[in-house]
């Protein structure tokens, strides 16, 4: 009576309303990058439109702070944060939680670049990273003049400052 699609598509509607994640597609190369406002680790207000201002910048996703995978991958970021640096790249990481948990994450790691807390998940949203189960996916966005120009859709944990690097080499 009911195919496989349509009861994926009825259990993904279910979930989004349960948790609030809505159907939404990543921005792919070349496309306008989103330009939602959030909130800092410290609770200031965030514009990603005016971050894109500053030059190439970074925006990384991860499911919950202080966790193994978000760990490795935070601190992948940190370990070659002046090699990004000296590339002019900076450096904006995402997920769901408070501004305090990402304040003593950062804090915890010495994580030296930006943690937006997207509780509310607007900036989740707005790139397209949501779960069925309420957090973010693991992605990366590399966006130059306001323009996704690299994007890593199965962003590596241990890997990810090394996969930015890699690709601006090629460049």
């Amino acid at each position: 009576m009911f195919d496989n699609k349509f009861l994926a598509i009825m259990i993904f509607s279910l979930f989004s309303t349960i948790t609030g994640v809505k159907a939404t597609n990543s921005p792919a190369i070349g496309s306008k990058a989103p330009t939602p406002k959030s909130i800092t680790h410290e609770g200031k207000p965030f514009d990603f439109a005016e971050a894109y201002t500053k030059g190439l910048t970074l925006v990384f996703f991860y499911p919950k702070a202080d966790t193994p995978g978000c760990t490795k991958q935070a601190c992948s970021l940190r370990d070659e944060y002046e090699k990004l640096q000296d590339l002019g790249i900076q450096v904006i990481g995402v997920s769901k939680d408070t501004p305090q948990d990402q304040a003593k994450f950062r804090e915890k790691y010495h994580l030296p670049y930006t943690l937006i807390a997207d509780k509310d998940g607007k900036v989740i949203e707005a790139f397209g990273t949501g779960s069925m189960i309420g957090m973010s996916k693991r992605r990366a966005f590399l966006i130059k003049d306001g323009s996704v120009v690299w994007l890593d859709l199965n962003a590596s944990t241990s890997k990810q400052a090394q996969d930015v690097l890699n690709y601006m080499a090629k460049k």
